[in-house]
C-alpha cells in the first residue's frame, strides 16, 4: 500500500445512522499480517500491534505528556481497544483504519451503492442530503431536498417505526436493486428501480453562478478533501473565472475535513494575490517533536485559476470540521470571511497517517494555528450570521436558508433581520443522535447509499 503522507485533518460525520446496508465490516479482519511480501505477510500479532501502537502514541500523540508510563499489551483484545484506553477527553477524533478502508476513503474514493446520502428530519421522515454525479440516483433524477417516501413499496414512516429502515436498502453490494419512491419539493412523486454500482464520490457539488442585484455570484458545495479534490476545485474555479464573478459562496456545511493541502488550494484560489506570500497556517506538534513545527504559505497546490477576492462567504454547520474550519481561520487575518449558518464542529487539531502492520492509524499529533497564532477553537467557530440549516432546496437555491442569508448580505451588507443571537444554532436531539466522528470505514459506508 502506498500511504498518503500529506498532513491530514479528519472529522467526517455520520449523516444518518439508520441508512441501512453497511456491507461487511472489514475493521474486524482475521488477517494478522503486516508488511506485504507477495502473498505472505510478516507476522504481526494483536499483542505486537498493541505494543507498537503504545510506543508510537508515547512519541507522537499530541497529548503524549498525559499518557501512562506503561501498558500491558496482553490486556487488550486489539489496537482499537488500546486507542480507547489512551484517548484523552479532548480527543474525539483519533481513529484507525485497515489498509482497505484507507484506500476506499482516501485513494479510490468509491463505494458500492445508489449514490445518495440521507438525513432523518423527523421521527417519520427522511430527505436526501446530496447525490453524487453520474450515480444511479443522479440518473434517476433524485436531487437534494427530495424526500424518500417508500422502499420496495413500504412507507419510510412504517420502516422507521418498526426499526426496519436500517436494513431496507440492503447491503452495499454491486447489482443489488431496490424500488425507490421519492417526492419532489413541489409534491410530485417518482418511483424507479435503482441498482447499486461502484459510485465515485465527487467532492464538489452544485457549482454554479447566478445574478444578485446586478452582480455575479459563484457558488459551490465542497463535500470533502481527498485526492481528487484538486481537480474538482479546478472545474469550479474555471467556471467562476470565465464568468468573472464578484462574490464567492463556499458551502462546507457537511464537510468533515480531509487533506489540508486542498483547504490551502481553495483559500488561495479564492483570495489569490490578497494572500499569496503570506502564512496559510502553522503546524504545532507536541513538545518532544517541536522540531517538526512548520509554517506553510498560501499555495495554489493543484489550482490554476485564482479570483483575487477580498471577501468570501462560507456556509457552515456543526458538521463543518477541521480542514473546513482551516479555510475560515487561515483566511481571517487577510480578507473578510463572512460565516453563515451554525457553529462549526471545533477541531483545531489533525493527524498524520502512520502504518501499523495491516492498518493505518490516525492519532491526533498536531494542532494548527493561523498566521496570527489563532487556533484552539474547540467550541467551534461561531457564524457571523446565525441561520438554521434545513434541507428544503437544492444546492445554491435562493430557497435554501443559508444561501438566502448570503444573498441578503451581498445585497444589504448585513445579515438578514431574522438572523440573530436568538436563532437556534444547535441541531435537535434527534439529528445529533445520528452524527459522530468517524472511527472506521463502516461508519462512512452507513452514511451513504
Amino acid at each position: 500500500m502506498k500511504l498518503e503522507k500529506s498532513l491530514l485533518c479528519i472529522g467526517i460525520t455520520l449523516a444518518l445512522a439508520a441508512c441501512g446496508g453497511s456491507g461487511s465490516d472489514s475493521g474486524g479482519t482475521d488477517n494478522t499480517g503486516g508488511t506485504d511480501n507477495g502473498n505472505d505477510y510478516a507476522f504481526c500479532s494483536a499483542e505486537d500491534q498493541n505494543e507498537q501502537f503504545f510506543e508510537y502514541m508515547k512519541d507522537d500523540y499530541f497529548w503524549a505528556d498525559q499518557l501512562q508510563d506503561s501498558l500491558d499489551p496482553e490486556a487488550f483484545d486489539d489496537v482499537y481497544a488500546v486507542l480507547e484506553e489512551l484517548r484523552v477527553p479532548e480527543d474525539t477524533y483519533s481513529y484507525i483504519l485497515t489498509e482497505e478502508e484507507y484506500d476506499q476513503l482516501f485513494v479510490s474514493a468509491t463505494y458500492f451503492g445508489f449514490g445518495f446520502s440521507m438525513e432523518q428530519i423527523s421521527e417519520s421522515r427522511v430527505k436526501f442530503r446530496f447525490v453524487y454525479d453520474d450515480s444511479p440516483a443522479d440518473a434517476a433524477g433524485i436531487d437534494r431536498a427530495d424526500e424518500l417516501i417508500a422502499i420496495e413499496g413500504v412507507a419510510v414512516s412504517e420502516l422507521l417505526a418498526n426499526g426496519e429502515f436500517n436494513d431496507a436498502l440492503g447491503p452495499n453490494e454491486e447489482g443489488l436493486s431496490r424500488e425507490i419512491t421519492w417526492q419532489k419539493p413541489d409534491g410530485t412523486e417518482q418511483t424507479e428501480l435503482l441498482s447499486k454500482v461502484e459510485v465515485e464520490t465527487n467532492t464538489v457539488m452544485g457549482a454554479q453562478t447566478y445574478e444578485q442585484d446586478g452582480e455575479t455570484v459563484g457558488y459551490f458545495t465542497l463535500d470533502s478533501f481527498i485526492n481528487r479534490t484538486g481537480n474538482d476545485l479546478n472545474n469550479a474555479f474555471d467556471l467562476f473565472a470565465a464568468e468573472g464573478i464578484n462574490h464567492l459562496v463556499i458551502d462546507v456545511r457537511y464537510n468533515g475535513g480531509g487533506l489540508i493541502r486542498y483547504a490551502n488550494q481553495v483559500a488561495t484560489q479564492a483570495a489569490g494575490t490578497n494572500v499569496q506570500g503570506n502564512t496559510f497556517l502553522q503546524y504545532r506538534f507536541n513538545e518532544q517533536n517541536s522540531n517538526m513545527n512548520q509554517t506553510i504559505p498560501f499555495n495554489l497546490v493543484d489550482g490554476v485559476e485564482q479570483l483575487d477576492l477580498d471577501r468570501v462567504f462560507v456556509l457552515t454547520t456543526g458538521s463543518s470540521c477541521s480542514s473546513s474550519e482551516i479555510i475560515i481561520n487561515s483566511l481571517n487575518p487577510h480578507i473578510k470571511v463572512v460565516t453563515i449558518g451554525e457553529p462549526t464542529c471545533g477541531k483545531p487539531v489533525g493527524q498524520q497517517p502512520e502504518e501499523l502492520c495491516d492498518k493505518v492509524t490516525f492519532a491526533i499529533n498536531f494542532e494548527t494555528v493561523n498566521s496570527e497564532g489563532e487556533g484552539q477553537y474547540y467550541d467551534g467557530i461561531a457564524p457571523n450570521c446565525a441561520v438554521d440549516d434545513e434541507i428544503v432546496a437544492d444546492w445554491g437555491s435562493s430557497e435554501d436558508p443559508l444561501t438566502a442569508a448570503a444573498n441578503t448580505y451581498i445585497s444589504t451588507g448585513s445579515c438578514p433581520a431574522e438572523s440573530s443571537a436568538s436563532a437556534q444554532t444547535k441541531k435537535s436531539a434527534l439529528e445529533r443522535s445520528f452524527e459522530k466522528p468517524i472511527h472506521n470505514m463502516k461508519d462512512k459506508r452507513e452514511s451513504l447509499q
